[in-house]
């Protein structure tokens, strides 16, 4: 294969875009056919429109359930290594830039959450800061740290305690998602506004914790800072290879474990001990099948793909907008205040109108991006990063 390897920076940029994309578009859809984690769907009885609902569902979610919101936490991190050695190039300590930049985060998350319970950048949010005190490390030590995170050590325990003590069951989460399901069927906006930012949000974070999702965000922060240092995303004959080899070890461990997982519960009783090693061994199947979606999108990029994956760029430049205009107008489409379509859309229907949903935010995307640098959410949090410098 031709080296590539001096191609122009913007060449890099676009497959960490497109790739961004992707996962952008994954999670849109996903929250269409879940109604926004609204989980209340008319009753089908169609026989023809069953298996559609149930072939939808089990294949978007067997592609793209826990992997896509992987990828973005891993691309989390890339990126925080590109602003971190853009500012040491210019002399600047992108620590208490980044740090701000954390917070700022946490009030659009916040306000994200006002119309979505289950968005993901509160968490991100917070989990960002482990970046702070392991930006200088060695690669070895990044690694070591990440992979400590990732056998998800709170799981570990439990699942010891439980070994040694069969009656132990953990503390009951005060909120659940149930706790606002009366407000998002109701017809008042503000009663569900009111819900969602403080049991909306509380409930959110805490099925992060007991599913082991701030452990495997941190994880993913640090590994996508790893791709940063070592130019996995450069384009040459010596990433290709490496993710060729990514590829293959990430499928076979998916294989693995997913056999492992499915045996488990013939191998324990139901209880906290087989809980929560089907959280452990769940966070590695879908990291692992997440590096072979991610390892198979950069190879179909560089030899070839390019032309047809690169319409997802200017989609994944804009990942913020995104994200939280599929909040705001999904609560509109399905919720009681608004088109209240749970009451009458089943998962094929709420599928389609996540396509055309997709359809039209890629159109905006495509159109905005030809006149703007950067998505009206992606400017403000920028601007809102750099107050006061002389950048």
């Amino acid at each position: 294969m031709k080296e590539n390897s001096l191609i122009k920076p913007t060449a890099r940029i676009d497959v960490v875009d497109a790739l961004r994309g992707l996962a952008v578009m994954a999670i849109m859809l996903l929250h269409n056919i879940e109604h926004f984690n609204f989980y209340s769907f008319p009753t089908e009885t169609d026989s023809v429109m069953k298996m559609f609902d149930t072939g939808i569902w089990d294949t978007l979610f067997f592609l793209f359930a826990g992997k896509a919101y992987a990828i973005f936490a891993l691309l989390f991190g890339f990126t925080f290594f590109l602003q971190l050695k853009s500012a040491a190039k210019r002399g600047i300590d992108f620590k208490n830039r980044y740090m701000w930049r954390l917070l700022l985060l946490f009030l659009i998350g916040n306000v994200n959450a006002l119309f979505f319970p289950g968005e993901i950048l509160v968490l991100y949010a917070i989990i960002g800061f482990i970046l702070v005190p392991v930006r200088h490390l060695s690669n070895r030590m990044v690694l070591g740290i990440a992979l400590f995170f990732m056998l998800q050590p709170l799981e570990w325990g439990k699942f010891i305690y439980a070994l040694c003590d069969a009656d132990y069951v953990p503390a009951k989460t005060l909120y659940s998602l149930g706790d606002v399901y009366p407000q998002l069927a109701g017809d008042s906006f503000f009663e569900m506004i009111k819900a969602n930012s403080y049991t909306g949000q509380l409930a959110s974070l805490m099925w992060g914790w007991n599913h082991g999702r701030f452990f495997q965000t941190a994880a993913l922060f640090m590994l996508g800072m790893l791709i940063g240092r070592k130019e996995l995303f450069v384009s040459s004959t010596e990433t290709i290879r490496i993710w060729k080899k990514i590829g293959v070890a990430s499928i076979l461990l998916y294989g693995c474990l997913w056999l492992i997982n499915s045996y488990l519960p013939m191998l324990l009783t139901a209880g906290t001990a087989l809980k929560s090693l089907q959280t452990i061994v769940g966070s590695w199947v879908n990291v692992s099948f997440m590096f072979f979606l991610v390892s198979s999108f950069v190879l179909l990029y560089r030899i070839g793909a390019d032309k047809v994956l690169h319409v997802l760029a200017p989609y994944g430049r804009m990942s913020l907008t995104n994200y939280v205009m599929q909040s705001i107008i999904g609560s509109f489409l399905y919720f009681g205040y608004g088109l209240g379509l749970y009451q009458t859309c089943g998962i094929t229907y709420s599928f389609l109108i996540g396509v055309l949903f997709l359809v039209l935010q890629m159109l905006f995307c495509h159109s905005w991006l030809k006149h703007f640098t950067k998505g009206p959410l992606e400017a403000l949090w920028h601007k809102g990063t750099w107050i006061g410098s002389k950048k």
